[in-house]
């Protein structure tokens, strides 16, 4: 990495710095102005935003990447319109900025109230899709922080233009403009900068690839929440209803296969295996998924491929699913904690004590009870836009939404009180 770089991406962590002091003070009313003019900003410059997405489309496929990768890239007008309205969703949205976590009165007469307060400089490392963009500036911006996002080269225009419309919008309602900031993605070390910046950058989130988290965190010096990878899993219970198992795995698994939600094996109790497979297995496949199987899966139709054991610790991102039929509720459970990442995990039961044991059991950001794996998303959640899905343990787990982008401060209030 250059001396030069590190300067430039230090410098516009300054800037964005000098931003968040400034945002610490900004009333709700202004920062709700911001929002509003960014997602009209967006709808009103669809065109130019499609018209610089459309070279990185072009050239994603050009490189011969995935078609899941492919549909993560690709703006057209209804996704920018959704990103507009996540944007207008986040303003809509109570300010976290000044809640009172809780507060008490002491016995020597000392009020104390711990309140949350922005962050400061938030530091986005993605992949991919371009909507982070829209959905991190909005959300940081909201909870009083400035962004820096780093994208990936890949969506490297998008993100350019959406990026400079957002500017745009915050500096017309009174917002300085370094609260929004790109990081040029087209050296890799910007990244390794990024992440160095300690005393300037608050916090790193990434999000992306299991290689994209695994290096930040291995080479951070700034804190950072993982977004962890989705290997998620489905198990159907032997009370499960199976017509509502059959909806709930086809959903999970083909209603977007791109992203962090979706189902990617699925557990099915011996019990209910005969009368399950057949359905289950001639579902997927009229949605063209490739299951990958166990040898009761093989044995439901020829055209299942043999599970490995890396089948089973694969997050797919596409039309394919890892299978198998397990013994027991024990072993279903054995099953997802030797292969589980602790995002999201969902049972398919009539038994209320079997859904209580499955919660205790298993150690996931998410559990999901006879519903598809697909809800873990903020929006879904109703926190508004989300800024990833938190799979470590400490300050934020799960969907990110507003409070997640706030700390706190402790305030104590006394009236000559000495110690």
């Amino acid at each position: 990495m250059s001396h030069d770089l590190e300067s430039h991406v230090h410098d516009a962590a300054r800037r964005a710095r000098a931003a968040a002091l400034d945002l610490r003070a900004v009333p709700r009313a202004r920062k709700d102005a911001a929002l509003h003019a960014m997602a009209d900003a967006l709808v009103a410059h669809a065109d130019a935003i499609v018209d610089a997405n459309s070279r990185d489309v072009a050239a994603a496929r050009e490189s011969g990447v995935g078609e899941h990768i492919v549909d993560r890239l690709r703006l057209d007008a209804a996704r920018i319109e959704a990103m507009a309205q996540g944007t207008r969703e986040v303003a809509a949205l109570p300010d976290p900025v000044g809640e009172v976590v809780r507060g008490s009165t002491l016995a020597n007469g000392l009020q104390l109230r711990q309140v949350r307060v922005p962050i400061g400089v938030i530091g986005m490392i993605y992949e991919g899709r371009p909507n982070v963009t829209a959905d991190a500036a909005a959300i940081c911006l909201k909870a009083g922080n400035a962004v820096l996002l780093r994208g990936s080269g890949t969506a490297q225009h998008s993100n350019a233009a959406i990026t400079a419309v957002l500017r745009d919008a915050v500096v017309s309602a009174g917002i300085p403009a370094d609260a929004v900031q790109a990081i040029d993605p087209s050296d890799r070390s910007s990244s390794t900068a990024l992440l160095k910046a300690r005393g300037l950058v608050d916090l790193v989130i990434p999000r992306g690839g299991a290689g994209l988290i695994e290096a930040v965190v291995r080479d951070a010096q700034v804190p950072v929440i993982e977004t962890g990878t989705g290997n998620v899993h489905v198990y159907v219970d032997a009370e499960a209803d199976l017509d509502m198992a059959l909806e709930i795995v086809v959903n999970a698994k083909t209603q977007r296969t791109s992203v962090c939600n979706a189902a990617e094996s699925l557990l099915v109790h011996k019990a209910v295996a005969d009368e399950f497979l057949p359905r289950v297995v001639a579902a997927l496949r009229e949605r063209d998924v490739t299951i990958h199987g166990d040898p009761a899966f093989m044995g439901a139709d020829e055209a299942v491929v043999a599970a490995t054991d890396e089948d089973f610790a694969t997050e797919y991102l596409s039309l394919d699913i890892a299978a198998r039929v397990v013994d027991s509720f024990d072993d279903a459970v054995a099953h997802i904690r030797t292969y589980s990442s602790g995002h999201t995990e969902a049972i398919v039961t009539r038994s209320l004590a079997t859904a209580q044991r499955f919660t205790a059991a298993v150690d996931a950001a998410a559990i999901m009870i006879n519903a598809s794996t697909r809800f873990t998303d903020g929006g879904e959640l109703g926190m508004g836009a989300e800024i990833g899905i938190s799979t470590q343990k400490l300050h934020a787990r799960g969907p990110m939404g507003l409070p997640e982008m706030t700390t706190t401060t402790f305030v104590v209030t006394g009236d000559g009180h000495v110690r």
